[in-house]
């Protein structure tokens, strides 16, 4: 894959990593991937953070396209967007495919000497 098919997969993914990168919101995603639609105390339950710091992390998820909320009554319901999770896999599956082609360069370079 060349340099200009590649850029649009990792800058679509770069703000789903640095969205993924806290532990409590991969904590969130996990959740929502196994249990499915909860509300934001739900998603606080075992956390240990303010319900402040939950809305602020649910926010960059959001931000990132990750997760979408909706109003049930007076909850709010988040769900995961399954398709931004698929983006970033695309991403380390391109960059995987990437290291065992060098790993492979290098065993047939080792070979030949």
């Amino acid at each position: 894959m060349s340099r200009r098919h590649v850029e649009p997969l990792v800058q679509g993914a770069a703000p789903i990593f640095a969205a993924l990168g806290d532990a409590t919101r991969i904590h969130m995603v996990a959740r929502l991937c196994g249990e499915g639609p909860l509300s934001s105390a739900q998603l606080g339950l075992g956390i240990g953070v303010t319900r402040q710091a939950i809305a602020k992390h649910l926010q960059v998820l959001a931000d990132a396209g990750l997760v979408t909320a909706s109003r049930r009554g007076r909850d709010q319901i988040w769900a995961l967007r399954r398709e931004h999770l698929e983006q970033a896999q695309r991403c380390l599956e391109h960059i995987s495919s990437q290291w065992d082609a060098a790993i492979d360069r290098l065993r047939a370079l080792v070979e030949e000497a």
